[in-house]
């Protein structure tokens, strides 16, 4: 009896990473944006093309093994055999097709969906909105410079309009990624890099670190919070009600390395704090956003030097 158990569940045993996947979201598959389904198109094309060879040659293996058995004495032997043409045509033809096909999509996405590409929202007059990104260890900070406030390890943005990112690092290079909007961007110190992304629905999406950072990179996650537009006003006057400033003085407490940070608001930022941030590792230079040229920045004083 008992072997009879064991035999039955030893044949169940492929079934246990289904079920320990059953809880998963496969959210590069269920994009909310255009440029996480255009992220999505072209893997599953890849992956349809690289099946048109993968199933046909376990097929012909299978094939090929049951034929060309040994008990089969109706199968055709030529022992001496070297060469054909049509095998030839076959073997090299189909995979220099595969590579082509590939090969332009490969090219064609990657200018298409180009991170630094901007978007357009499906009414044109509503403009970007900014938003400056900053790894730190082990939390996100995001920086609204046009709302003059910041959270920690959360990210709302409201739907249907394009929200221009600048992503910079003060730690160690890690990448900004949200699966359900596409493109995963790398955070890199003294760097800013670029990211246009839209939510066409409005959700609590998944945000994360997708590069290993170190003891607390498992929490260096955090929510984008995708709302219309009259909830996105009313969450940035919650975070303006928050006493918490962010500036040159309060930074470093911030910045300091942190494990499952909670969200936290900052109802006041100080201008040009993410200039500041890239510019101390490059001898206080700065990209200049509009001519794209480097400039000296000049530190802007904190709240506390203000009041004095």
């Amino acid at each position: 009896m008992t072997k009879e158990i064991l035999l039955k569940f030893k044949r169940l045993m492929p079934l246990v990473p289904a079920l320990l996947l059953s809880g998963c979201t496969l959210d590069l598959l269920d994009p909310r944006g255009p440029v996480g389904r255009g992220n999505r198109d072209v893997m599953l094309l890849e992956m349809g093309v690289m099946l048109c060879i993968i199933i046909p040659v376990i097929i012909m293996t299978l094939f090929f093994a049951w034929k060309y058995r040994e008990s089969n004495t109706k199968a055709e032997y030529l022992p001496t055999w070297d060469h054909s043409t049509k095998i030839e045509c076959f073997v090299w033809g189909i995979p220099a097709v595969v590579i082509l096909i590939l090969g332009v999509v490969c090219v064609w996405s990657s200018y298409y969906y180009d991170p630094y590409r901007k978007l357009t929202a499906s009414d044109p007059s509503r403009k970007p909105l900014n938003v400056e990104v900053v790894a730190l260890d082990w939390k996100w900070l995001f920086i609204y410079p046009d709302q003059g406030v910041a959270a920690i390890n959360q990210l709302a943005i409201p739907v249907d309009r394009p929200i221009n990112f600048l992503i910079t690092s003060d730690a160690v290079m890690t990448s900004f990624f949200i699966p359900r909007l596409g493109s995963q961007v790398y955070a890199m110190a003294g760097m800013q890099t670029q990211l246009h992304l839209l939510a066409d629905a409005p959700g609590d999406y998944l945000g994360q670190a997708s590069n290993y950072t170190g003891a607390g990179f498992s929490d260096m996650r955090f929510r984008a919070l995708a709302m219309n537009d009259g909830d996105f006003d009313a969450w940035v006057e919650k975070v303006k009600q928050s006493p918490n400033a962010l500036d040159s003085s309060t930074y470093p407490d911030v910045a300091a390395p942190q494990q499952a940070a909670p969200v936290t608001y900052y109802g006041r930022v100080q201008p040009s704090l993410f200039d500041g941030i890239v510019a101390k590792y490059n001898n206080g230079l700065v990209m200049n956003k509009s001519t794209g040229q480097m400039m000296h920045m000049q530190p802007a004083p904190s709240e506390a030097q203000m009041k004095e």
